[in-house]
């Protein structure tokens, strides 16, 4: 595996939480530390005004070397959301506290993917599954003529 994706949604939040552009560069800022990962940019945070009156909200990244994390708001509807993704394991519960510490949401989902199912973590692996899509193709190409 590449490594995991943690989505979660938080839902009814404090509107003042979601709604601070610096208390969220602040958490993106302070996130990778708190999960061993290396922040290789500062935070990028800022507000969004759609065309839907109370659609608005925040929206941040930090770039960390081992992929992302964002967070989303809709402070006029208590609702984020947050996307770790990190080709390194990483604790998701610790991941889970610190984002409801900060944003205490009512309740929550939170769903975690493994990315990269067949990611090559060695060119041996990686070989073997070009090999294995070669032969797939030739065998479909056969089967077409």
């Amino acid at each position: 595996m590449f490594g995991p994706h943690l989505i979660l949604e938080a839902y009814g939040c404090p509107k003042e939480k979601l709604a601070d552009v610096s208390s969220i560069c602040k958490v993106l800022d302070a996130y990778p530390p708190q999960l061993e990962m290396t922040k290789i940019m500062p935070p990028y945070v800022f507000t969004y005004h759609g065309t839907v009156e109370d659609d608005w909200g925040v929206s941040g990244v930090v770039l960390i070397a081992e992929s992302h994390i964002s967070i989303h708001t809709f402070p006029d509807k208590g609702f984020a959301t947050l996307d770790i993704f990190s080709c390194k394991d990483f604790e998701i519960e610790a991941a889970v506290k610190f984002f409801c510490e900060h944003f205490e949401p009512e309740s929550y989902d939170q769903q975690v993917f493994m990315r990269g199912r067949e990611f090559p973590r060695s060119a041996g692996r990686a070989q073997a599954i070009v090999q294995g899509e070669r032969k797939r193709l030739i065998s479909l190409s056969a089967v077409a003529s």
